[in-house]
């Protein structure tokens, strides 16, 4: 069990694996263990919008189709041009003699080689998370978003693989990020309140 309770140490040390866009635009914005988390999330949206897909397989493939940045660190495309982190062996390494270890043969790998309606569904989140950290910093001011616009439509109209990413795309777009809570507040849920 030692294995195990040792990945549960370095799972932790996620958290602390800043996104690559930080050292570009010196922005706050989520680590991979948050970026990982909404992924989780949109995969298992586009999951059921799509029909057909595996939702459990999906869980455990948006859960580690990050996992060797843990090692590896997220290297953003200036770095990708210049090197190349070894993924493969990263997320064996991380999973080897755990009780996970199924998740690096069984998930890891076809995430990797997207040939799944799965792999492809949970790359699609997890091009779409960019899309939704970009909408919260536009709300904070930057001005960033505006221009990695033309980038991002590219990014809709040839990397996305299902046409219910493509759809959640264009909704991301036209939604206002604050919405949400503006409508649960709750001078509007609890009317009296304040009287």
């Amino acid at each position: 069990m030692n294995n195990d309770i040792n990945f549960l140490f370095e799972l932790g040390t996620m958290r602390n694996v800043p996104r690559a866009w930080r050292q570009h635009f010196g922005l706050d914005c989520a680590s991979v263990h948050e970026h990982t988390y909404r992924v989780v999330w949109l995969a298992l949206m586009i999951a059921r919008m799509e029909k057909g897909a595996d939702e459990n397989k999906i869980i455990k493939m948006a859960l580690v189709h990050d996992i060797s940045e843990i090692r590896t660190s997220d290297l953003g495309y200036i770095q990708k041009v210049y090197t190349k982190a070894d993924d493969d062996k990263a997320a064996h390494d991380s999973l080897a003699d755990t009780v996970f270890s199924d998740f690096y043969t069984d998930v890891f790998k076809e995430y990797e080689e997207r040939n799944s309606l799965e792999a492809k569904i949970v790359k699609d989140a997890d091009n779409l998370d960019i899309d939704l950290e970009l909408k919260e910093l536009e709300e904070r001011g930057s001005k960033l978003p505006a221009k990695l616009q033309d980038f991002r439509k590219l990014v809709r109209n040839e990397k996305l693989y299902t046409e219910s990413a493509k759809k959640v795309w264009d909704e991301i777009q036209t939604t206002d990020v604050s919405d949400w809570h503006l409508k649960a507040n709750k001078w509007i849920k609890m009317p009296e309140t304040g009287r």
